[in-house]
């Protein structure tokens, strides 16, 4: 089949990388590619851009594999609808199966981290045809269950408000990342950083007190270890061009997921499947649970990992680790 012809390459270069455009029903998908073999597609998460595998590109392609990492919707040099629905769970689903196949494939296997993470388990959920095994770093697989989310975030943190609810409003959270998006990011990327968090026991970013901001909470100091300035000019620049609001209708969508996902109520996922979390994210803690039904829930687990002492940004902090991790599973359910 014909190949996407090569995009002029961005400032977000990657060596050894191809700079990709391609078009999908939604709009179109700005992506890296390197290597050759069957597909793996990589999808990332808030705030970070297909530059957050920088590390992991060349990793999976010399192990025998294409190697694709996304600009999902609204970030980087990817379509950015302005609807807000137009960011709904089904939409980043479709974007997948169209990149697929504009490479001209008929499956991939897709790996995920944060917002990727449920974005690449429900490809595999509903498209189990297309996605034939899934990787999942830092954020658990948990079920659809009965409440509403915003319901259930409404509940947590008593006087002062949950993110996740802070980031609901259109223009809210903008009004605060924009006047500094390169400081903004700093601040979130130090704070879910296992050698830059706030110690147990402080406050940290993830409630907002009244009348305050998020970036009130983020720490002060340097840069974490596996952030050069380099890499933040790389975020920064990205982000001050795009800005955030791509990313933040992801949680803007979350009841429309709800709702359009209700058919899978308590589904499994029956897919080989990997995860990968931190010790010290509390994306990890906080689903301790979702990780102990993984017996229930993930019946084509192949293995599940937690890596002590590591934080948010798994695949940037322990880039080593986890392209160990992942290659060895991608030769596994591809032998």
């Amino acid at each position: 089949m014909p190949q996407p012809a090569p995009s002029p390459e961005p400032s977000t270069s990657v060596p050894g990388a191809v700079h990709r455009l391609v078009d999908v029903p939604g709009g179109r998908i700005h992506l890296l590619e390197q290597g050759t073999g069957p597909l793996v597609l990589m999808i990332h998460g808030f705030p970070e851009t297909s530059y957050s595998w920088r590390h992991q590109l060349p990793a999976v392609a010399a192990a025998g594999f294409r190697a694709v990492a996304l600009d999902v919707r609204g970030y980087g040099r990817s379509s950015a609808p302005d609807a807000v629905d137009a960011y709904r769970m089904t939409a980043h689903v479709a974007d997948n199966v169209g990149v697929v196949h504009a490479l001209g494939e008929e499956t991939a296997t897709v790996i995920g981290h944060d917002w990727g993470s449920p974005i690449a388990a429900n490809s595999a959920l509903l498209r189990p045809d297309m996605f034939t095994a899934v990787a999942m770093l830092s954020v658990p697989y948990a079920p659809w269950n009965p409440m509403r989310p915003t319901d259930g975030f409404a509940r947590i943190g008593g006087d002062e408000e949950f993110y996740v609810g802070y980031f609901q409003e259109p223009g809210r959270a903008e009004a605060e990342i924009d006047p500094d998006v390169r400081g903004w990011l700093a601040g979130f990327y130090a704070a879910l950083s296992a050698d830059t968090m706030p110690p147990p026991g402080e406050a940290g970013p993830f409630f907002v007190p009244a009348g305050g901001r998020m970036r009130d909470r983020f720490p002060e100091g340097p840069l974490p270890s596996w952030l050069t300035r380099e890499d933040l000019d790389v975020y920064g620049a990205e982000f001050t061009r795009t800005g955030l609001t791509g990313g933040l209708n992801r949680y803007r969508n979350v009841d429309r997921d709800w709702e359009d996902l209700a058919a899978w109520d308590g589904a499994r996922l029956t897919s080989p499947s990997l995860f990968i979390g931190g010790g010290l994210d509390s994306s990890t803690t906080w689903m301790a649970d979702a990780i102990a039904a993984y017996p229930t829930t993930l019946p084509g687990l192949v293995s599940s990992h937690i890596l002590e002492g590591c934080g948010h940004w798994i695949q940037q902090e322990r880039a080593t680790e986890v392209n160990t991790l992942l290659t060895r599973w991608l030769r596994a359910v591809h032998a």
